[in-house]
């Protein structure tokens, strides 16, 4: 297995990599003396090597403990993968690809070392919780998981687990990208039947942004309405604020200590790029987010109980974070989590990015109106489509890289109607204005019907969705 992380060579600094090699020296010596598997030492080691690579060709130096490069050492690196790079380049913070076809993610399956949802995980997926796929599922949004078939396993002979997702509270108004992991969590949730709990990391955006507190619970609990509104049952759904739940939880904070303690400074820098002028808060954050993935993080829900499994829905830019979880779990006595991946959800003009909320005209907004979501699409939305009438006629529109046909892989739900469309404007029977009104005429009812449930959602409601308590499940 390769939890452990992965080569990014393309990306860091001379400095992150040698502090990537030295934790994972450091992470090979704690494993032999525990006596794990062969193979998970075996591929440890594997990654070690790899890494030494990396730093040599990085620095034209062999890595040496206790040698770490110096300051003005030059290197081949020339910046962040760039479209001259070839590669893309994935953290939870930063999503770059120099294709506008957007990130190639089977190379990111092999870097992260994930597995791909298959047709045969679909099908057993079909068998056991006798429904048909969502269409995520069918049409490859989540395309990568690590240990879903142990889930499937505990699931048949009806073992429990739970779900755990979260958000990372940056603005009042959430985009529909934002809705993909709820949308599916929904799901994974009504045809499991399973206890659900939503992280919203406001100390997160205290620590990374220019917010007061006051204002990151603010944005959390606004967010949480927005959760809310995709219709979760409040009898199964626990959802809590960081700065929160954590003063009043003995044992999601003790959850939180046992995983720093086990992971080094040299490891957070290694995984996630840390230097050694960010605040001590970013360096802890990754425990506070692993800590959820932990049944005893939750004990009105669980009932003190250690050993129930959790899996997490998320994009792929959050799996650093869990790798460094999966690795710590055995060594606090902790099954690991288990995940499902999901593709990023492309920016208006364009999929070489994933969107921000800070830039309201690079996404469909949940607080848009219907003539602003028109007027975003028509002046915004990445084309695929020829430069003339005639051209498109003749010889058709690129459907891989246009952002309206993207978008509708996401919300239409008619697999039929969608490869229609797809044949049509291929072919170039659909023009682009014909592409983008069928995406506009998607969206707005689906915000409009949002904005809808939104508005009958109180702050009493906020409270009880976000109040410690035992839910619809004995444990």
């Amino acid at each position: 297995m390769s939890d452990s992380g992965t080569s990014t060579s393309g990306s860091l600094l001379p400095m992150d990599l040698y502090n990537q090699v030295t934790a994972q020296g450091d992470k090979i010596r704690v494993l032999k003396s525990e006596k794990s598997p062969k193979e998970e030492i075996d591929a440890a080691v594997k990654l070690l090597l790899a890494l030494k690579v990396d730093y040599k060709n990085v620095t034209g130096q062999d890595y040496k403990p206790g040698v770490p490069p110096a300051d003005d050492m030059p290197t081949n690196r020339n910046g962040p993968s760039t479209p001259n790079d070839g590669d893309d380049f994935v953290d939870p913070w930063t999503v770059q690809t120099g294709s506008a076809k957007g990130v190639d993610y089977d190379k990111l399956i092999v870097r992260f070392g994930s597995s791909k949802i298959d047709q045969a995980l679909i099908d057993r997926i079909e068998r056991v919780t006798g429904q048909k796929a969502h269409h995520f599922l069918r049409r490859g949004i989540f395309f990568s998981h690590r240990d879903m078939h142990q889930v499937l396993d505990a699931y048949e002979k009806k073992k429990p687990f739970y779900l755990y997702t979260g958000r990372g509270p940056s603005s009042e108004a959430m985009h529909v990208g934002h809705l993909i992991p709820f949308i599916f969590t929904k799901w994974l949730q009504e045809v499991f039947n399973v206890p659900l709990v939503v992280q919203l990391t406001d100390d997160e955006k205290y620590l990374w942004k220019d917010l007061t507190l006051e204002k990151a619970y603010q944005y959390a609990t606004e967010n949480a309405k927005d959760i809310i509104a995709c219709g979760f049952d409040v009898n199964k759904t626990f959802i809590f604020s960081d700065l929160e739940y954590m003063g009043k939880s003995p044992g999601f904070y003790q959850n939180v200590v046992k995983v720093q303690k086990h992971v080094t400074f040299n490891q957070v820098k290694g995984i996630f790029g840390f230097t050694d002028s960010d605040c001590i808060g970013k360096i802890s954050f990754p425990a506070i987010q692993a800590a959820p993935s932990f049944s005893s993080s939750f004990p009105e829900i669980f009932k003190g109980r250690k050993d129930i499994q959790c899996l997490i829905p998320c994009a792929i830019d959050q799996d650093p974070y869990f790798r460094m979880t999966r690795d710590v779990a055995p060594r606090i006595n902790y099954p690991k989590p288990a995940l499902m991946h999901s593709t990023f959800f492309p920016a208006l003009q364009g999929a070489q990015t994933k969107m921000s909320a800070s830039d309201p005209n690079s996404s469909i907004f949940l607080t848009d109106t219907a003539k602003q979501i028109k007027s975003k699409i028509n002046k915004h939305a990445f084309s695929g489509g020829k430069d003339t009438i005639e051209e498109h006629r003749q010889f058709g529109g690129n459907w891989e890289v246009d952002v309206s046909y993207m978008y509708l892989t996401f919300f239409l739900e008619d697999d039929e109607r969608l490869e229609q469309i797809k044949q049509d404007y291929s072919s170039g029977a659909l023009l682009t204005g014909d592409l983008k009104k069928i995406l506009t005429e998607t969206l707005q009812p689906m915000i409009a019907a949002h904005q809808e449930r939104r508005k009958h959602i109180t702050e009493e409601t906020v409270k009880q969705f976000m109040m410690p308590r035992k839910l619809a499940f004995d444990f």
